[in-house]
């Protein structure tokens, strides 16, 4: 029980290496002629989807309507975002060997920190997209536009667009569960252990001769 936080703290840290295995999130697109759906997905350092055609697929659909191609070379965020994940699987297992509680606090809302701004720069880049339109689009609906759920569902013209966190970003949050159950765990047993070291020390002496 006493090495139970530290172990569940390690844990917290390696899980983020799934995010180098698979995708974190998943955009499907759903119509009439796609009754399987458009599926891409968002990894940490790529875009792609379950087919090699899929990318090329959502900007042949996203040229109809003057949405901008989606480069994945060009988004700064799939460059750097990866070296922030392994400075945080490396802090995380460096606090895990110093066992300090209060590490484990910090290091679990850094994480949150981290995602949230991540979820917002990731709105900002669905915003850009759908609202910065191609004035020589094929298709021009005055006053529409394109943008896709941060999370959940949303009708797009005879779309249906979903997006929802994949296997990798579920395991993030497995990630700050632990961290935080860590630091919850190492609290307690912290407390428990002031409680019986007081106890010895009020003892009688006849009782701990």
């Amino acid at each position: 029980m006493k090495n139970l936080p530290r172990l569940l703290m390690f844990l917290a840290a390696i899980s983020l290496l799934t995010l180098f295995v698979f995708p974190m999130w998943k955009i499907v697109l759903y119509a009439p002629q796609y009754p399987d759906g458009v599926k891409m997905h968002i990894w940490i350092n790529k875009i792609g989807g379950t087919s090699p055609g899929t990318l090329q697929n959502v900007n042949i659909l996203n040229h109809y309507v003057g949405m901008k191609a989606i480069e994945p070379d060009a988004i700064p965020e799939l460059q750097y975002f990866q070296y922030v994940i392994m400075g945080m699987v490396a802090l995380g297992a460096l606090i895990a060997l110093l066992n300090r509680k209060s590490l484990f606090l910090i290091w679990t809302v850094l994480l949150v920190g981290i995602c949230l701004m991540g979820m917002y720069d990731f709105y900002l880049w669905e915003y850009d997209y759908g609202h910065n339109l191609s004035d020589t689009a094929p298709i021009k609906i005055p006053g529409a536009s394109f943008q896709p759920p941060l999370i959940g569902k949303k009708d797009i013209l005879n779309f249906v667009a979903v997006s929802l966190p994949h296997i990798a970003g579920y395991f993030v949050g497995l990630a700050m569960v632990l961290g935080f159950t860590a630091w919850w765990l190492g609290r307690k047993t912290g407390k428990n252990e002031k409680v019986t070291v007081g106890a010895v020390h009020r003892a009688p002496a006849g009782l701990l001769a």
